[in-house]
């Protein structure tokens, strides 16, 4: 059993990984909700409805950019419609289909995160790393999302 468990510079690496998986998106929330009064979920639905042709997408796309469940995409649409940010329409191409449509109060909303949220990221995320770093951390991420999953970092077309 002892040849099964991490050990040395592999525990150290997981280790660190692990301990940024959890701490990294506490530290996103916490300046969101403090500063918008919305979770780093939440900012990630508007953030890709305003990127989306018309701020609409259908609920299984913006699901599957979020890695969400539709339910847990649900439970967050409906707290985002209950500000007025984000509304639910059929989609009319194919009735079957729920579209979501970023209000203009949501962008207003989004708009007025963006900052906040980009220099966090800066803070916690860009600024320790020089740019070859930087330039590492994105091929690191490519390789593991590949690994992982999907394998591409979650984009909207042409964005």
């Amino acid at each position: 059993m002892e040849g099964d468990d991490l050990q040395g510079d592999d525990l150290t690496t997981w280790s660190g990984l692990a301990t940024l998986l959890e701490w990294l998106p506490a530290r996103l929330d916490e300046q969101l909700q403090r500063d918008s009064g919305m979770s780093h979920f939440e900012f990630g639905v508007l953030y890709a409805l305003g990127r989306a042709p018309e701020r609409t997408l259908r609920m299984s796309v913006l699901a599957g950019y979020a890695n969400s469940s539709l339910t847990r995409l649900s439970r967050a649409v409906a707290r985002l419609e209950r500000r007025s940010w984000v509304r639910r329409r059929p989609d009319p191409a194919d009735g079957r289909y729920t579209l979501a449509v970023l209000t203009d109060e949501g962008a207003e909303e989004v708009e007025r995160a963006t900052p906040g949220h980009a220099a966090a990221v800066r803070r916690l995320v860009l600024a320790p790393l020089t740019t070859t770093q930087q330039r590492q951390l994105r091929v690191i991420t490519q390789r593991l999302l590949e690994a992982a999953g999907p394998g591409q970092a979650w984009a909207l077309p042409g964005g």
